[in-house]
């Protein structure tokens, strides 16, 4: 689908912008958060069209490791998982660039947070371009406060709102079903917000959406951070977040979009495969005992809820 506005021009050069001064702006903030990690800068090309720059922190006193990720990437053709998907794409060059991010914190009580926005544009000499912008953010706690969940969405509600009063609820479901890990029947954790294929309300619109919901991510984890950094844990609720791991590299590995698309067109494995914890642990046919903080993980949050209706 293209545009119904004949004067609303897909501008890929403002959006290469707008997402260099987001994945800098995040960097800035998250080593305040923690000036103790490491960082690191990397600048990589893709030998077929573009690149990107990888920023990742490790070792520090709040993150355990994390990363930052901007890549606009080229090509004559696009990968077998893209074209299967979007059979009109058949034939077309493309563009794709994004910030993705994803944090894994040390202590147990502070949720892992992913983000990601992105921007497509295909294109043919002889046809009009066919573009979208996708994204969103979600949340995976290792143990459960509805406090952090109730903040969590209303910043993703907030950041909707202007768009319309079903943008939320839809968005909220599609991250729903989205980020559910299916061979587990459960939810990778309490969702928030997930888009894609956003084309309808032109360039200028959809653009615009795009940077609010990019704004929004560090509204909606940093206070969650700065709550949770300093609670008390021991080597139980370790291991229990080093198993709850395992879920986050499942889903990544199995059904995620992003990592497939990216390997499959030949991005920078390192940065593709940056989004997985450092260490993680697999346990035979684990379950938790009732009564504990970690059956209430499973009973209460691993599964859709209205947050923002509940007091």
């Amino acid at each position: 689908m293209t545009s119904d506005c004949p004067d609303d021009r897909v501008d890929s050069t403002a959006v290469h912008d707008y997402l260099l001064a987001l994945q800098a702006q995040i960097c800035d903030e998250l080593a305040v958060l923690d000036p103790a990690a490491t960082t690191r800068r990397d600048e990589w090309q893709r030998p077929e069209g573009g690149g990107g720059i990888s920023r990742v922190l490790s070792d520090g006193d709040v993150f355990e490791k994390g990363g930052v990720n901007f890549s606009r990437v080229r090509g004559e053709s696009l990968p077998a998982s893209a074209s299967a998907r979007r059979p009109e794409l058949a034939g077309r060059g493309f563009e794709a660039m994004g910030v993705s991010l994803v944090m894994h914190p040390r202590n147990p009580y502070v949720p892992t947070s992913h983000m990601n926005v992105r921007f497509f544009n295909a294109t043919r000499a002889d046809a009009e371009p066919v573009w979208w912008f996708g994204g969103g953010y979600d949340l995976t706690p290792y143990y459960g406060f509805a406090e952090d969940a109730r903040h969590w969405h209303r910043v993703a509600a907030t950041a909707c709102a202007p768009f319309g009063d079903d943008v939320y609820p839809h968005y909220k479901q599609w991250c729903d079903e989205y980020f559910y890990i299916k061979h587990r029947d459960e939810p990778r954790g309490i969702g928030g917000l997930f888009f894609d294929d956003l084309n309808d309300w032109g360039f200028a619109r959809c653009f615009e959406f795009l940077r609010v919901i990019g704004d929004s991510y560090l509204p909606a984890y940093r206070p969650i951070v700065e709550r949770r950094r300093d609670t008390p844990y021991g080597d139980a609720q370790r291991q229990f977040q080093l198993y709850r791991r395992g879920r986050y590299v499942e889903f990544n590995l199995v059904y995620d979009r992003g990592t497939l698309f990216g390997l499959q067109s030949g991005g920078r494995t390192e940065s593709i495969l940056m989004s997985l914890p450092p260490l993680v642990r697999w346990d035979y046919d684990w379950q938790p005992e009732p009564g504990t903080p970690e059956a209430e993980l499973y009973e209460d949050f691993l599964r859709p809820r209205d947050w923002l209706g509940e007091a």
